[in-house]
């Protein structure tokens, strides 16, 4: 939640970027719709960010900055951590086929799960969850791969399938994963005293 006594022009940024959820908006596109000087956006950015309620992300293709509120980086991680868990499972199939195509998860899948989590305010599309991963699929994080169904009138469908790159903790870290078996799991809400953000393993899972 926003501080009421903020200031204004930093409140019309902080809803400029809110206004942009998921997708994040540009510096330029900042300075333009709100009409403030570049220097003092650049100042009202860094108080944002000091306060924790907004989130640079660089994008590979453009090389340059987008912001974000703090609750698509909380989406990040439980979309790491949740891939890192099915990967570290589907580990102990021993047939090689089979231990690959369990590692992958349907954006479908992924987005039910996301949002059965509740830590969003709006529901979740698939389209949505489509671009926080392909986005970590630039950074090398995720890999993307497509499954082919064909349906008993023989048509032939598509599905965006992702999985965790490779395994960044082992099977006995397995507690460490965000959410994964967290005993306050179910009192954690974004802006609440436990979040999502304030997670203490947040920034070693986006730091790897």
């Amino acid at each position: 939640a926003y501080s009421k006594g903020a200031d204004i022009e930093e409140k019309l940024i902080y809803q400029l970027i809110e206004k942009a959820s998921n997708k994040g908006i540009w510096i330029r596109d900042l300075r333009y719709e709100s009409n403030i000087p570049q220097t003092q956006v650049n100042k009202i950015l860094k108080s944002l960010e000091s306060k924790k309620l907004i989130k640079s992300v660089t994008s590979v293709a453009a090389s340059k900055k987008k912001y974000t509120c703090c609750t698509i980086l909380s989406l990040i991680v439980l979309l790491l951590g949740y891939l890192q868990l099915e990967k570290v499972i589907a580990d102990k199939l021993t047939d090689p086929v089979s231990r690959r195509n369990a590692s992958f998860k349907s954006s479908k899948t992924i987005c039910d799960y996301i949002n059965n989590l509740k830590i969003s305010k709006v529901q979740l599309s698939i389209q949505d969850i489509e671009a926080i991963l392909n986005t970590l699929v630039y950074d090398g994080k995720v890999e993307k791969s497509v499954a082919c169904h064909t349906s008993p009138s023989g048509e032939e469908n598509l599905t965006n399938m992702y999985g965790i790159i490779k395994p960044h903790l082992s099977s006995c870290a397995l507690m460490r994963i965000p959410c994964g078996g967290c005993p306050v799991h179910s009192e954690c809400r974004e802006g609440d005293v436990i979040s999502p953000t304030t997670c203490p393993y947040m920034k070693e899972w986006l730091e790897f």
